[in-house]
């Protein structure tokens, strides 16, 4: 008849733990040596031996010391392995920076972490060093959530990570492994792995998974949804874009997907009118409008309804082009904004058509932009109060203010006044955006090469929205061998390409055939 096996308690009992450490005294002592007596330390074999009374040692001291003095004097087998593992871990945490205090503390107030085999904990210690946790901010992890060393759903996380078929090793910041560890209980780690692989499925690169985890949050991205939510949320995401969407902001993995996605993503798809693309665009140009409440929102569009008179569909063709104006405050920004347009006397579809061309406007600080811009406006000749004003910020809201100035300094270099800068920009606003260097190489040009005069801008200020070496140059270049050098710029660079390259070549065949009709005669 065989001896039945008996088996380890999974929960020891406190007393099994104090016999473990405190054993019989008679033990720890040889029966020549009573606890009255000394006990000899031989810090160093070749120095002189101290002698330490037995009753100056504290409580702390006492415990750690018949610790370690049971690894040599304890017969029994199971009781002399239980204790050269303790003397172990207490070697193995001074590695990774602990005394003998944090080491006992750390014991007394989490003791699985004592019945777990040596071997293991070592294991885990240096799996964590191995995806970059280690020196402090290891340490600082373990006093924190000691159940790293022990949870059994760690061993699948790091294995995952250090699986050379993703080539994760090494690629994943440590300060987001450590952060995962430290917000996340290790049951939620089970099935990290397979949320992750849904990303895979849902066509992103495997190269790019490390740029996704390294920048969610991998406790509300994957932990704790289910494989489920993981799921229903990749999929609701693909409409509007999927990949490319999550690669220009893996945050998004973040929010729950029934009370903050649908409904912030379903309010700007009725606002387009069902408009799934145009949706999909605007989330593609700022996924971070998401992260706006559906009431901050609605407060926006309702401002631009009431107060400027727009349309939602109007308000969400500005969207379109320009998702930001959801970031500016609706107080400080907008409003004294639009006030501004409506004093200079513009109409709700001027308002819309100004804000299309120039939506910057709406976000652009008054005080570090668009104040001095104001000034050198009104200093060039501009009225307040007046539309031209108003079509005048909207074009320099591209421009920076020294960008600005340079080239109403060029324009004066070249002899051109206040009063013809006003003219040509009334004309053709964007003058007032151009780069200055590049204006300056056209103008050069204009009087050196083509020789003529700088006040023709007056005519054609569109002249120097063209391109130089594109344009310019070559249409100049090919006109100058028919037509010699006196030509007119708006005809010159204004038509189409392909019109320009058709009368080019149907001027060029007429001097071919008069040479060769005088060649017959």
């Amino acid at each position: 008849m065989s001896t039945p096996t008996k088996s380890f308690p999974l929960s020891p009992s406190p007393s099994c733990f104090s016999r473990a450490l405190s054993p019989p005294i008679r033990t720890l002592f040889p029966s020549a040596l009573l606890p009255s007596q000394k006990l000899t330390f031989a810090a160093n074999t070749s120095q002189k031996q101290d002698k330490l009374p037995l009753h100056f040692l504290g409580p702390e001291d006492s415990r750690i010391l018949l610790l370690k003095c049971n690894a040599l004097v304890v017969n029994d087998s199971s009781t002399n392995s239980f204790v050269d593992s303790g003397v172990m871990l207490y070697s193995l945490f001074q590695e990774i920076g602990f005394n003998e205090r944090d080491t006992e503390a750390l014991l007394d107030a989490h003791p699985v972490v004592k019945l777990r085999p040596f071997q293991s904990i070592r294991t885990r210690i240096h799996s964590l060093q191995s995806l970059g946790v280690s020196g402090l901010a290891l340490s600082r992890l373990i006093v924190k959530r000691p159940d790293v060393l022990t949870a059994q759903e760690i061993d699948a996380f790091v294995c995952f990570l250090l699986n050379d078929e993703l080539e994760l090793a090494g690629k994943i910041k440590p300060s987001q492994i450590e952060h995962l560890f430290n917000s996340t209980e290790p049951r939620f780690l089970a099935g990290f792995e397979a949320k992750v692989r849904l990303l895979l499925q849902l066509g992103m690169p495997q190269e790019k998974i490390v740029h996704v985890l390294n920048n969610a949050n991998l406790t509300k991205a994957f932990c704790l949804k289910s494989f489920e939510d993981v799921e229903r949320l990749l999929t609701f995401l693909n409409r509007f874009g999927g990949v490319d969407l999550i690669l220009r902001r893996p945050a998004l993995l973040n929010y729950d997907l029934d009370a903050q996605l649908i409904p912030r993503i379903g309010f700007l798809f009725e606002l387009s009118g069902g408009d799934e693309a145009g949706t999909a665009t605007v989330l593609r140009k700022l996924p971070f409008v998401v992260a706006y409440s559906v009431d901050h929102l609605k407060d926006h569009v309702e401002f631009f309804k009431s107060f400027a008179g727009l349309s939602e569909e109007e308000i969400f063709r500005i969207v379109l082009v320009y998702p930001n104006m959801f970031s500016a405050s609706r107080k400080r920004k907008l409003h004294p904004r639009i006030d501004f347009l409506k004093q200079c006397g513009l109409s709700s579809h001027d308002i819309f058509r100004f804000l299309i061309k120039a939506p910057l406007f709406l976000s652009l600080s008054f005080e570090g932009n668009l104040a001095y811009k104001l000034v050198f406006l009104v200093k060039i000749g501009y009225k307040n109060n007046t539309k031209e004003l108003a079509m005048a910020m909207g074009a320099v809201t591209r421009t920076s203010c020294k960008n600005m100035q340079e080239l109403i300094g060029v324009f004066l270099n070249y002899g051109l006044t206040f009063d013809d800068i006003l003219e040509m920009s009334m004309k053709h606003p964007q003058v007032l955006q151009y780069n200055h260097e590049s204006l300056e190489e056209k103008l050069d040009y204009l009087v050196e090469e083509m020789g003529r005069e700088v006040g023709e801008l007056l005519a054609f200020p569109a002249f120097l929205g063209y391109k130089l070496d594109g344009r310019i140059k070559h249409r100049y270049e090919e006109k100058k061998k028919i037509l010699g050098e006196g030509m007119s710029l708006n005809k010159l660079l204004s038509v189409s390409a392909a019109r320009f390259s058709t009368k080019s070549k149907r001027k060029q065949r007429v001097p071919a055939i008069n040479r060769l009709n005088e060649s017959d005669d």
